[in-house]
């Protein structure tokens, strides 16, 4: 709370916890703990998410089998709290309005994003963080982070991790093009963070294309089906379903250095995509 700016959002993901002690079993509501506390810190508190965790395992339920009583519900979500530093952002100046429009999402991923159970995120079952370290770190799947940072920040905002585990808040920043700040308590997860960061122009670029690729798999539905869309977006010159998404732009980095042990300058391209124009 003390260092996010006034109007700043915090995004909490946190799991609920069941135990068995003393032969008594029990859910830990962890998430009610926490958000008690930032309450009391003074945090507004916004509509949450859910995000559904589904797993396969034939052996996911738990208690009694199929006898009444003592069964007991399998638990297959997290929770993403989201709270407000004071009032609603309030966007004064000239640049920082322009950034905001930059920033603007598309029309079908608000449908999605906003929505207050995700499906679409699985696990951490992602290539970009080694298995070993992932059980370390707790580690989230980077699309979780990205769409957050999406969600709740512009262009150039400053994104805090003060758990960054293997970095995927701090790469889903960089893709998103904002900067970031990592803190991490384990030093022997600075190895995995940098190189997990040093990866990230082609590994960012390509995840960001595929964003726009389905934009323009859903246009020529939408298209198909409801005939041409009223706006056309300035940078990609591709049909968009709002005037709100006419100056978005979705960032190209052009390279990443080190400037000293996990420290990194990050450079971007200041033209769109190519091949989406």
């Amino acid at each position: 709370y003390r260092v996010l700016k006034p109007g700043g959002i915090a995004c909490i993901n946190i799991g609920d916890a069941t135990r068995t002690l003393n032969g008594d079993f029990q859910l830990y509501s962890n998430h009610s703990r926490i958000l008690h506390s930032c309450l009391n810190l003074g945090f507004a508190s916004l509509p949450d998410i859910l995000w559904r965790k589904p797993t396969n395992a034939p052996n996911k339920f738990m208690g009694s089998g199929m006898l009444p009583v003592g069964a007991y519900v399998t638990y297959e979500h997290e929770y993403i709290l989201i709270l407000r530093k004071g009032d609603r952002r309030e966007f004064t100046g000239g640049k920082e309005k322009e950034e905001r429009r930059r920033s603007a999402f598309f029309w079908e991923e608000r449908n999605v994003w906003f929505s207050d159970i995700w499906f679409d995120i699985k696990g951490t079952g992602q290539n970009l963080i080694e298995k070993t370290t992932r059980q370390r770190s707790a580690a989230f799947p980077f699309e979780l982070a990205y769409r957050l940072i999406c969600m709740f920040s512009i262009n150039g905002d400053v994104v805090l991790d003060p758990f960054v585990g293997t970095g995927t808040t701090l790469a889903a920043a960089l893709a998103c093009g904002r900067g970031g700040i990592g803190i991490e308590i384990d030093n022997t997860l600075i190895p995995s963070i940098c190189s997990l960061l040093q990866s990230m122009p082609s590994v960012a670029n390509a995840y960001n294309r595929q964003r726009l690729l389905r934009h323009t798999k859903f246009v020529a539905k939408r298209t198909e089906e409801k005939g041409p869309l009223k706006y056309a977006n300035i940078h990609y010159d591709f049909p968009v379903m709002t005037a709100q998404e006419k100056e978005l732009i979705i960032p190209e980095l052009e390279s990443i250095r080190e400037t000293e042990q996990a420290r990194f300058i990050v450079s971007y391209l200041n033209t769109p995509q190519c091949d989406f124009f």
